[in-house]
């Protein structure tokens, strides 16, 4: 990929979850884990993991930011969905890309619900408090997973539809000239 086209997919990526973040939506509907995951599967290591956190502070700075413990936790989780693109790359297949959706979508909920948990003073510190705090989470883990699965949809389905449509033109360029 050239360095030129790298810029502009991580500028429109970048543009496209902040813009998201800062819209009204409904709770944790957002294209950020998919950005993570798509940036792991097409773009260089590095920037993969850079890119979600950027977004996270770029929209922080706008939305405000929280208790640290928790948005490294948040942040951190984003950067685990970058890893798992990194995973799946060599087979990005709409089974392997829909599992990890899937999975990341989990991780995100136990993770940085037991973070919740564990770092703030919302729920008592006990298996009862646990409880109650991934209970009340549940309708953000089906709004997590919602917009997970159409994001993913959109930024896959798009990318390997114009790779699909730019490829066969050059084929159909390069068949012309013979």
């Amino acid at each position: 990929m050239k360095k030129s086209q790298l810029l502009i997919i991580m500028a429109v990526l970048t543009g496209l979850a902040v813009t998201a973040r800062l819209l009204p939506h409904p709770a944790n509907f957002t294209p950020v884990a998919a950005v993570a995951l798509f940036a792991g599967c097409y773009l260089p290591k590095k920037w993969a993991l850079i890119l979600p956190v950027l977004i996270m502070l770029l929209s922080d700075f706008f939305i405000g930011f929280y208790e640290l413990p928790l948005l490294l936790v948040v942040y951190s989780c984003f950067v685990l969905t970058g890893v798992a693109g990194f995973i799946i790359k060599k087979n990005r297949d709409v089974f392997s890309v829909l599992t990890s959706t899937l999975l990341v979508s989990l991780a995100f909920f136990l993770i940085t619900n037991l973070a919740v948990w564990l770092f703030s003073s919302w729920y008592t510190h006990d298996w009862s408090g646990l409880l109650l705090c991934y209970s009340l989470a549940v309708p953000f883990f089906r709004n997590t997973l919602l917009g997970n699965l159409f994001f993913v949809a959109i930024l896959f389905g798009s990318y390997e539809l114009l790779r699909a449509t730019l490829s066969e033109q050059k084929n159909t360029a390069e068949s012309s000239i013979i």
